[in-house]
């Protein structure tokens, strides 16, 4: 994605995908939107999930932060074990 785009939108690409342990695949705004949407108050309550988001919604606001946005989400995930093992 152009650091330079002026606007992230639901079908915006992350910087990269990133594949669950359940073989779905979080690879544009709109699939994290949804996964942050089936979050528990506790998991929105830990501050791994909390970093993820106040990221994402800083990217939505500064494109230059999506690359922190989409490895914060991938840290959240591992945390909470939804990644596949290496």
């Amino acid at each position: 994605m152009d650091a330079n785009q002026s606007e992230l939108k639901r079908h915006s690409a992350l910087s990269f995908p990133i594949t669950l342990a359940d073989g779905r695949t979080i690879s544009e705004i709109g699939d994290v939107a949804d996964l942050f949407e089936t979050l528990t108050e506790a998991q929105r309550g830990s501050s791994h999930w909390s970093i993820a988001i106040r990221m994402l919604d800083q990217a939505l606001i500064e494109p230059a932060y999506l690359k922190t946005a989409t490895l914060s989400l991938q840290t959240a995930l591992a945390m909470d074990g939804l990644l596949p093992p290496p």
